[in-house]
């Protein structure tokens, strides 16, 4: 079946002359004349006949004109590009998986900047067991943001920027009452880690190790906010982007290693690409990231 004769019956059944259909479909007319005659032989019917120096259609090409015509109409609306997306008339929801350190330092300004648009959207965070996992590539997430080192080749990423990390205490901690914390009574102190692999050694101890000291740390959590909970309720260190520890209550100082800043970006399946709809959740993803780096409101 070739479809494109649907497109050369319009033509011909709108402008009822075979040198006009095929001066508007861009075509020679003997290259239109053989084209009808492909069309008479599948209708087995003769489509267009001479009456004088006119063309005019049989009874068939009449009550095909206008089925013919919502064919065509909607298949150049099919494989037309699809408009940009009108917020508040999506009804959708984005699967979107999120480590509580992204959460924590977007999440509240992302999910009030989509209700303010787009009311009908939902966003349905996931846990972080999917990351690693082929999820983006099967389709049961729309959307990763966080540390993105573990994409499947397909996959797009962005780089949204980088977080720094700060210490945390409570108020009562020793540490809180210093105005300059040193490596040394750092590493004295005693942490929480933070590891969905449970690990106890990372980077901080690592950077500890090059000024010849090691940090005692009594316990390892999944999340970061699991870590500032308990640094609340305990004499501990944990570690939090800046902002995020003083809206638990907890003081703040600056660690005092070179610690490398985490790089933050989202990612997700090129099925998603150029779908208005998704595209306008990811340039939500930028307007508040960068809100945020900026102090914006």
């Amino acid at each position: 079946m070739d479809l494109n004769l649907l497109v050369a019956l319009d033509a011909l059944l709108e402008e009822e002359s075979v040198t006009g259909a095929a001066a508007r479909l861009h075509v020679s007319a003997p290259a239109m004349s053989r084209t009808l005659g492909r069309i008479r032989a599948a209708l087995g019917d003769p489509v267009l006949v001479r009456a004088g120096r006119h063309l005019v259609p049989t009874p068939r090409a009449v009550e095909l004109r206008p089925h013919v015509r919502t064919v065509v109409a909607s298949a150049r609306d099919l494989l037309a590009p699809r408009p940009p997306a009108d917020p508040a008339a999506l009804r959708r929801e984005f699967a979107v998986q999120a480590s509580d350190l992204v959460l924590a330092h977007l999440g509240a300004r992302l999910i009030t900047a989509v209700a303010r648009q787009a009311p009908g959207v939902t966003l349905r965070f996931l846990p972080e067991s999917l990351e690693g996992t082929p999820a983006l590539r099967d389709g049961r997430l729309d959307l990763e943001l966080g540390v993105i080192g573990h994409a499947d080749p397909e996959t797009r990423t962005e780089a949204l920027g980088v977080t720094g990390l700060v210490g945390a205490v409570r108020p009562g901690h020793p540490l809180a009452a210093r105005t300059r914390v040193t490596a040394r009574a750092f590493a004295a102190a005693e942490h929480v880690g933070v590891s969905r692999q449970g690990r106890v050694h990372g980077p901080v101890d690592d950077a500890l190790a090059a000024l010849g000291l090691r940090r005692r740390v009594v316990a390892v959590v999944p999340g970061w906010s699991a870590a500032l909970l308990l640094c609340r309720e305990a004499d501990l260190v944990g570690l939090a982007p800046p902002g995020v520890a003083e809206a638990l209550g907890l003081r703040t100082f600056e660690v005092p290693l070179d610690l490398p800043p985490l790089p933050l970006g989202m990612a997700w399946h090129p099925r998603n690409d150029a779908d208005p709809a998704h595209r306008w959740l990811r340039d939500r993803v930028r307007e508040t990231w960068s809100a945020g780096e900026t102090g914006a409101a």
